[in-house]
């Protein structure tokens, strides 16, 4: 690693009891690195307690996570970025292992997948959560990872820097794992160990309004990625049911010669114009797609895998 410029980067909201236990610790398993915490409007004495144990503490002021990342991507320079929660719960003495699959790869994320003996630590909702969006992001992109909500990550500076953030709270780590996988980067997983809040740390992530967020990003990022096949599956539904309303229209035509429902006639042909304008949309905004992935991955490769140079 040596050469290598490390920087851990530690979200924190009202995290006074566990960030200078999370910073300290971060700082013995990588001593090269920077620690850098970026405070979201914590009213308690968060910046105070980082601040002391040695972190560079910077403060975000619209409230959320994916607001918080978009300004650590932005403002701090690096070659491997460490992302972790400031909550003492994920391992930082795993951070080498992930530094080191992500140099020996070369990878440009790593993700640190949860493993806990603890119930308390990884409560059943969010396990059962967490196993559901894992399994539709695979059904709808094709590939996926074991923990698709983990916080705990190593980004090279090409996936940080080619990464146009646009999530606001815990749905980015959907938003960066359907990033990697459309720009179809080499990525991989680390099992680490995950650890029961620190006494008095409460959890900010609901396990029902979170998840429907995740949800309900999950498919929009779909609509964005893969105009062309959700367009195209609306497009054949609308012209499914409209198939199946104008069965009884065109049998009574071939026995009567007349159309006796000329109301439903007029709506079927409504719902076929709309199907096909649903089709045609998907493949103007496909072509539009592959524009953008093309000058996203322009991006990606205006930067060096890591540990290596030109």
């Amino acid at each position: 690693m040596t050469g290598v410029r490390i920087a851990v980067l530690l979200p924190c909201y009202n995290e006074a009891v566990a960030i200078g236990q999370t910073v300290t610790a971060f700082a013995q398993a990588l001593p090269q690195a920077a620690i850098y915490v970026f405070d979201n409007n914590s009213s308690d004495d968060s910046v105070a307690v980082a601040r002391a144990a040695g972190a560079i503490v910077y403060s975000v002021r619209q409230q959320g996570k994916g607001h918080v990342v978009r300004r650590m991507f932005a403002d701090v320079d690096a070659d491997i970025y460490v992302l972790a929660d400031g909550d003492a719960t994920y391992d930082a003495s795993a951070a080498p292992a992930l530094v080191s699959a992500m140099l020996d790869g070369p990878l440009d994320m790593v993700v640190g997948a949860r493993k806990s003996e603890v119930e308390a630590a990884y409560r059943p909702g969010h396990r059962l959560g967490n196993l559901l969006l894992t399994g539709l992001l695979r059904q709808l992109f094709g590939r996926s990872f074991t923990d698709i909500l983990s916080g705990y990550r190593v980004f090279s500076r090409r996936f940080v820097k080619s990464f146009p953030i646009l999530s606001e709270g815990f749905e980015i780590e959907t938003e960066m794992s359907v990033h990697a996988l459309e720009l179809r980067m080499p990525v991989g997983e680390v099992m680490t160990a995950y650890a029961a809040r620190a006494e008095g740390s409460l959890s900010k992530l609901n396990t029902f309004r979170d998840g429907w967020r995740i949800l309900r990003t999950m498919i929009q990022l779909y609509r964005v990625e893969r105009p062309l096949w959700f367009f195209g599956f609306i497009a054949l539904v609308i012209a499914l049911v409209a198939g199946l309303m104008g069965v009884p229209v065109v049998l009574t035509y071939l026995e009567t010669g007349l159309v006796p429902r000329f109301p439903t006639l007029i709506t079927i042909v409504g719902m076929g114009v709309l199907s096909a304008l649903c089709l045609l949309t998907g493949l103007i905004l496909d072509t539009v797609t592959r524009g953008r992935q093309e000058m996203k991955r322009l991006a990606y490769l205006a930067h060096t895998a890591p540990g290596m140079t030109r």
